[in-house]
């Protein structure tokens, strides 16, 4: 059977991230660098969501609680290719 994914893009399981709570990761910022959820290209868009909830279930606290936790950082702008080129 699969298991469910958590973080698409660091391929992260929602048994590694219930492993981890148990470990004593039990704040989004603590599974955010441990687990590297949220690092990938999409910058946590689908994953920290989800994160958070899991980390809700597992501890008893509210979403509210744990969203505080959380530092995000606005995701990279592409730049074209033109504007590194010389003269």
């Amino acid at each position: 059977m699969d298991e469910p994914i958590v973080c698409r893009c660091e391929e992260v399981t929602v048994s590694e991230v219930k492993r981890a709570i148990v470990e004593g990761y039990d704040t989004l910022e603590e599974l955010k660098r441990h687990l590297r959820v949220g690092m990938g290209p999409c910058q946590g868009r689908t994953c920290l969501p989800l994160l958070a909830w899991i980390l809700a279930q597992e501890t008893g606290k509210s979403l509210k609680e744990v969203m505080v936790e959380v530092s995000v950082r606005p995701p990279l702008i592409p730049v074209p290719f033109e504007l590194w080129r010389e003269g």
